[in-house]
C-alpha cells in the first residue's frame, strides 16, 4: 500500500504492489508469498477485483453489497460481492460496454449498453432479452417511478424504452443534432440531456415536454483563455446536488455549477489540462466534489473553487465511482487492475474492509519520510557553484537541514548553464562503465583502484603485516561488497589536503611524506641501473662495430641505438662449461692465444677432478668506472667511432669496366686505369 499527501491530505493506494499470474499453481503462489515480501505484505481489498485488458464502467448497487464494472477483451462484465470479498460471476457479451445501468437493489437485474446499437438486459441466472435503437447510443438513465429506460446517441432523439409494459415509447425530439449525456434528478424527477453544441436541455418525465434550456457552451467560451476559446465545448458529464444545484462538465476541460433558476453559472473551475471531462459527482453530506479527465482526478470544494487533493493513476482514466458514504473510491482505467484509493478524510471505510481504519491509524503513529519527485535538495557549495546564491531567502529556495530545496526544472536549467558538457562527461563515464563491466570477464591485474588509491594501499599494507587470511581483492581491499563503492565512486574520494582531514589525521601527512620519499629513492635507483646498463650496451656495440669487415659493411650503417639486445639462457649438461659467454665477432676471430687471454680474465676455472666434467669457477666482475674523467673520454670515443663511419667508403663501389673487381690500381702514365667509379 503506497500512501501521498498532495496538499496535505493523506490518500492510501490499495492497488500498488506486485500482482501474482493467473497460471501459476497454488502451490507455487503460496511460495512466492512467503518468498516475496512485497507480495506478502500487499493489500488485495477484492480478489481478482481486475480485467483482462481494461476497464471502462464501475458502478455500486443500491443496498452497497455489489460492485459491477465492465471491461475488455473479451467484452465483458464482472460482478463483485464484497461481504465475501470475491468475483461472484463473470459474464462475457458480444459487444463493448458503453454504459450499464443497474435496475434493482442488487445485481439480479441489469440493461447494457453496446457499442453496437443494441441494448441487453440480464437478470440472475443470465441474459434475458435483446433489443437494438436505431442509433448508436452513448448513454442511458433509468426512471424508478415510470419504469422507462431512457438512451441518447448520435441523433436528437430520446429514445424511451418501457419495462413495465416491454416496448418503446414515443421519443422525444431535441434541437440538437446529438446528444451526448443524460441525467436524472433523484428529487423531482426533472430529465437533464446535454448536447454536442454545448446545451443542457430539461425535459418533464410525466408529460415528455422541454421545460428549459441552458446554454453552458457560451458561458464556458467565455470563461475559457484564447486558445480554448477557439475549440466550441460540448456537454461531456452532468450530475445533481439536491433539487436545484447542477454540475455541468465540457470537453475543454471545465465545470461549472448552475442553479437551476439562473442561467449564469455560480463557479467555473477548469482543470488546466484541456482534456474531455469524464466524470462528474458531488460528494455526500459535503460542499465537494469530484471531477476526472483521463489524466488526473481533483477533488475541491464546490462553494470557492479551492483545491482540497488530487489523485494521478498510472493509466488513463474512464470512470470513478465513490462508495456511498465513506472515503472509498474505485477508478476504472486502461489496465487490467481496477484502481481502489482510501481518502480518510472524505469519510470512513465501509463496514465489510473496516480494518482500513486501523491500518491508517498505524502509519500515522509511524510516518514515512516524505520524497519530493518536484524538488531537489542541494547543499550551500552546490548552490555557489551553481550561481544561484542571488536566491536566498526568496520563495524559490526552501531552507531544509544542511541545505536548501529548489525546483527540478530551474536545477536541470542553472546545470546546464553552469556545467554545459555535462551530458557528455556523464556519457563517457557510462561507456566506459560498460566496458569496464564488459571486461571483467578478463584476466584481471593486480592493481590499485582509482579511486582512494592511497586507501587501498594502506588497507593492504596493514593486512600484509597482520597475514590476514581474509578474503581480500586489489580493486576492494575491504572484501566487502556492501562498501565497493568506497573504491569506484569518485564522490567518495577522500581529500586528504583537506583541513578537517588534516585535524583528524595529523600524522597521516608525515607517514605519506615518509612513503613518497621511499618511492622516489627507488625510482632514482632504478633509473640508475638502466641508464648503466644502456651505456655497457652501447660500448659493446660500438666496438663490435669498429672490429668489423669490410664485408659487413651494409649492416654496420645501421644506427647503433636501432640495435637492440636480447637475453639468452642455456641449459647447463655434464662436461660442458660452468658459464656461457656471448662472444663478440672480434673474439670468434681472434687467435686462440688472446681468446684464452680474454676468457682468464673474466673468470677462473679448475677441474673438480670428476669424470663427469663437473668444474669450479670464480667469477672476476669487471671494475666499473665512475670517474667523470672515464666518462668524458668513452663519450669523445664513441663520437670519433660514429665521425669515421660516416666518412669512411666501401671499396665496393670499385668495379672495371669488364665488370670485374679491380684489387689495386696500376701505376705509370701511359697505362691509366681504366675502371670507372659506380656511384
Amino acid at each position: 500500500m503506497e500512501v501521498s499527501n498532495p496538499n496535505d491530505v493523506k490518500i492510501y493506494s490499495l492497488s500498488a504492489g506486485k500482482t501474482l499470474p493467473e497460471w501459476i499453481s497454488e502451490r507455487q503462489r503460496r511460495a512466492l508469498q512467503k518468498s516475496d515480501i512485497e507480495i506478502r505484505r500487499r493489500i488485495q481489498l477484492i480478489q481478482d477485483f481486475e480485467m483482462p485488458t481494461a476497464s471502462t464502467r464501475i458502478k455500486v448497487s443500491r443496498d452497497g453489497q455489489y460492485i459491477i464494472a465492465g471491461g475488455t477483451y473479451k467484452p465483458r462484465i464482472r460482478c463483485y460481492d464484497v461481504n465475501q470479498l470475491s468475483l461472484k460471476f463473470e459474464r462475457c457479451l458480444d459487444m463493448d460496454v458503453q454504459q450499464f445501468q443497474i435496475l434493482s437493489e442488487d445485481y439480479s437485474k441489469l440493461a447494457i449498453l453496446g457499442s453496437d446499437r443494441s441494448v441487453e438486459f440480464h437478470v440472475q441466472y443470465g441474459r434475458y432479452y435483446k433489443t437494438r435503437i436505431p442509433k448508436f447510443g452513448r448513454d442511458m438513465a433509468y426512471h424508478y417511478p415510470s419504469c422507462d429506460l431512457y438512451v441518447v446517441g448520435t441523433g436528437p432523439e430520446i429514445y424511451r424504452l418501457n419495462l413495465d409494459i416491454g416496448r418503446f415509447q414515443s421519443a422525444s425530439v431535441t434541437e440538437a443534432t446529438g446528444l451526448n449525456v443524460c441525467c436524472i434528478n433523484p428529487e423531482h424527477q426533472l430529465l437533464a440531456v446535454g448536447s454536442e453544441e454545448g446545451c443542457v436541455e430539461c425535459w418533464d418525465p410525466r408529460s415528455q415536454t422541454r421545460v428549459g434550456s441552458l446554454d453552458v457552451g457560451l458561458a464556458a467560451e467565455l470563461a475559457g483563455d484564447d486558445a480554448k476559446s477557439k475549440r466550441f465545448p460540448s456537454i461531456t458529464s452532468l450530475s445533481f446536488k439536491g433539487a436545484l444545484t447542477m454540475g455541468v462538465a465540457t470537453d475543454t476541460g471545465q465545470i461549472l455549477i448552475y442553479d437551476i433558476r439562473s442561467n449564469h453559472p455560480l463557479l467555473t473551475k477548469d482543470h488546466q489540462y484541456g482534456l474531455p471531462i469524464n466524470t462528474l459527482r458531488f460528494l455526500d453530506q459535503s460542499d465537494l466534489v469530484l471531477s476526472a479527465d483521463t489524466k488526473i482526478i481533483k477533488i475541491w470544494n464546490g462553494v470557492d473553487g479551492s483545491p482540497v487533493t488530487s489523485v494521478e493513476p498510472p493509466a488513463d482514466v474512464h470512470e470513478v465511482c465513490m462508495y456511498p458514504n465513506s472515503g472509498l473510491m474505485f477508478v476504472a482505467n486502461e489496465a487490467p487492475r481496477i484502481q481502489s484509493y482510501y481518502i480518510p478524510s472524505l469519510g470512513i471505510a465501509p463496514r465489510w474492509c473496516s480494518f482500513l481504519d486501523s491500518l491508517a491509524e498505524e502509519l500515522e503513529e509511524n510516518p514515512q519520510p516524505e520524497v519530493y519527485d518536484d524538488y531537489k535538495f542541494v547543499t550551500s557549495s552546490e548552490l555557489e557553484s551553481l550561481g544561484l546564491t542571488h536566491l536566498l531567502g526568496t520563495k524559490l529556495l526552501r531552507a531544509y537541514m544542511h541545505g536548501y530545496f529548489i525546483d527540478i526544472r530551474l536545477y536541470r536549467k542553472a546545470k546546464s548553464i553552469a556545467e554545459p558538457f555535462a551530458y557528455e562527461e556523464y556519457r563517457k563515464k557510462k561507456i566506459q562503465d560498460k566496458l569496464d563491466e564488459d571486461r571483467a570477464s578478463r584476466v584481471q591485474l593486480k592493481k590499485l583502484p582509482k579511486v582512494n588509491k592511497e586507501l587501498a594501499q594502506k588497507l593492504l599494507d596493514e593486512k600484509k603485516m597482520t597475514k590476514s587470511r581474509t578474503a581480500s581483492t586489489f580493486a576492494n581491499p575491504l572484501g566487502d561488497e556492501r562498501f565497493s563503492q568506497l573504491f569506484t565512486d569518485p564522490s567518495f574520494q577522500v581529500d586528504v589536503e583537506s583541513e578537517a582531514f588534516k585535524l583528524v589525521h595529523p600524522s597521516i601527512s608525515k607517514r605519506d611524506k615518509k612513503r613518497q620519499k621511499e618511492a622516489e629513492e627507488e625510482k632514482r635507483r632504478l633509473e640508475e641501473q638502466f641508464e648503466q646498463i644502456e651505456d655497457d650496451e652501447v660500448e659493446g656495440k660500438a666496438s663490435e662495430e669498429e672490429s668489423s669487415s669490410d664485408e659487413d659493411e651494409e649492416e654496420a650503417e645501421i644506427p647503433v641505438e636501432s640495435k637492440t639486445s636480447k637475453p639468452r639462457f642455456y641449459e647447463i649438461k655434464p662436461g660442458e662449461e660452468f658459464l656461457r659467454e656471448k662472444t663478440s665477432r672480434k673474439l670468434r676471430n681472434a687467435p686462440l692465444e688472446e681468446r684464452m687471454k680474454t676468457r682468464n680474465e673474466h673468470r677462473d676455472v679448475r677441474d673438480g677432478g670428476k669424470a663427469s666434467g663437473d668444474k669450479t669457477g670464480t667469477l672476476i666482475l669487471a671494475k666499473k668506472s665512475s670517474s667523470i674523467a672515464e666518462s668524458e673520454r668513452r663519450r669523445k670515443d664513441r663520437e670519433h667511432r660514429e665521425e669515421r663511419r660516416l666518412v669512411r667508403r666501401s671499396a665496393k663501389g670499385i668495379v672495371s669496366e669488364r665488370g670485374g673487381a679491380r684489387r689495386h690500381r696500376r701505376g705509370g702514365g701511359g697505362g691509366g686505369t681504366r675502371g670507372k667509379r659506380i656511384s
